[in-house]
């Protein structure tokens, strides 16, 4: 709820409890109406405010953003001032338009227990969904009517707990003795796939499934929402129950100007909507298997990528040549930093890769293989984590990789030691690596466009080919190597 129901007009803490109260049960009346629901509430004589919102998840809503804060005045809202002030519900058509219709709006006045006004519910539907509401079943209008007059006395129990309800949910409405009374279109084809194919107005609850008679009469029982999903068939339906109750309007309204309390509300039935959530979790399957397959094929990876570098191993010792041999656990390096990534990709099931991640495992790997105990070079990393798809991560792989091995071999040759550290930097749409050294630095006629390492030059391929980026040496208290890319949306190209 909007903070700004602590600065509204003559409310109290018990009023504003029973406003956050409502605010919970808002959604499911929101989906069912097919409207947006708003609540609002005097900030002062002229102006009221935005407190609590709702858009609904069966229709595109009426109000893209969120409105919660927002402050008219009698002029803007004329029905929402007269249940603010006089108690007087009211229905009007508003100038907004909304998807190219103009807005159907109904106002009620929220009372608190002492009958005083402590806000008023808008509900608001575009002209063409009000239109198809006025057409639909008498029964389902005044089911949704005691649905939205339950909600202005906080009377949906349990709603708070409803999973949202979507456009192609079915509807059935029941009345007290358990009969169907109405059936939307939805509901009665997908009954009809559960083999139930003559009409369902009039069938007794009882002779539908037995979870639909259970979910009834246990929400009519406990004057409770319930939520169950339970497999119909070779189906997997989500069933909700709300029961429904007729406020005694008139008698109560008597009632309270004669300093009485009000009447209780009478149960008259319980809506029941029904989800096929079968596709759903067919599909939710049909991706777990593809994931599994994809990281088992990761973990093959990884594993002979390991094995190609266990055998260069092998030959590096066989090796008289210092050259030779160095080139060799160069060679592994590389292969085992491709290897971190298939690693990662195969332990989670998401393609995005953090490569802070990727990073301290590198260093984790240079630590045990490369660096000598005796040097006294510590290896540090900063930055926040940053995700990139799979292939910019195999390349920035590499390119940290390198640019480690490079710092740790050429930084310290006469000196006793330093710190080498990694820093990422996440700018939004770009992406900085930075490799910086507190060693001897550059040779002074060093020049990145005439270098014969291969490392680098594998750097300088991997930034302008794979990452398109830049990529630069800074020389002074040691060196600072930096490459700067765009960052790759994940999935794109």
């Amino acid at each position: 709820m909007d903070e700004a129901v602590y600065s509204c007009l003559n409310l109290s803490p018990t009023d504003i409890a029973f406003l956050q109260r409502i605010e919970k049960q808002m959604p499911i009346v929101s989906d069912i109406s097919r409207a947006d629901v708003l609540v609002y509430c005097l900030k002062s004589a002229q102006e009221a405010v935005v407190v609590a919102q709702a858009r609904p998840h069966s229709i595109l809503p009426v109000y893209a953003s969120d409105l919660c804060g927002r402050v008219v005045s009698p002029k803007d809202e004329p029905h929402v001032f007269q249940a603010l002030c006089h108690g007087r519900a009211g229905r009007g058509h508003l100038v907004l338009i909304a998807n190219g219709a103009p807005v159907v709006q109904q106002v009620y006045p929220i009372r608190n227990q002492a009958g005083a006004m402590i806000g008023a519910v808008s509900i608001e539907r575009n002209h063409i969904e009000h239109v198809r509401h006025l057409r639909r079943s008498k029964v389902f209008q005044r089911a949704v009517t005691q649905l939205q007059h339950m909600l202005l006395q906080g009377q949906i129990t349990g709603a708070e707990n409803l999973s949202p309800f979507g456009e192609h949910d079915g509807i059935l409405v029941v009345d007290i003795g358990w009969r169907v009374r109405y059936a939307s279109g939805i509901a009665t084809n997908l009954y009809r796939k559960l083999g139930y194919l003559d009409s369902l107005i009039d069938r007794r609850i009882s002779s539908l499934e037995r979870e639909d008679e259970t979910m009834v009469t246990q929400a009519m029982q406990e004057m409770s929402c319930k939520e169950r999903e339970a497999a119909s068939g070779d189906r997997i339906l989500i069933r909700k129950a709300i029961p429904l109750l007729a406020q005694r309007e008139w008698r109560n309204r008597l009632r309270r100007l004669a300093g009485l309390p009000p009447l209780e509300p009478v149960l008259v039935g319980a809506m029941l909507t029904i989800h096929d959530e079968t596709e759903e979790r067919r599909k939710e399957q049909e991706l777990k298997v593809k994931t599994t397959m994809i990281q088992e094929v990761h973990h093959r990876v990884k594993n002979n990528l390991q094995v190609i570098a266990a055998l260069l191993r092998m030959q590096a010792r066989r090796i008289t040549s210092k050259e030779s041999r160095r080139i060799l656990e160069d060679s592994v390096n590389r292969v085992l930093s491709i290897a971190v990534v298939h690693d990662f990709l195969s332990q989670h099931s998401s393609q995005a890769i953090n490569i802070r991640e990727i990073s301290r495992r590198i260093i984790q790997q240079t630590e045990e293989s490369t660096l000598d105990p005796t040097k006294g070079i510590t290896l540090a990393l900063e930055g926040p984590g940053i995700y990139l798809p799979a292939q910019q991560a195999t390349a920035c792989a590499l390119v940290i990789n390198e640019l480690l091995q490079n710092a740790v071999e050429h930084g310290y040759v006469r000196l006793p030691g330093g710190t080498i550290t990694i820093r990422l930097e996440d700018h939004g749409d770009q992406v900085e690596i930075a490799v910086t050294d507190d060693g001897q630095g550059l040779p002074p006629d060093f020049s990145l466009d005439q270098v014969e390492s291969l490392g680098l030059q594998i750097v300088r391929t991997l930034v302008q080919d794979d990452l398109r980026g830049e990529f630069e040496l800074l020389n002074g208290h040691g060196v600072r190597a930096i490459v700067r890319f765009p960052k790759q949306t994940l999935g794109g190209k």
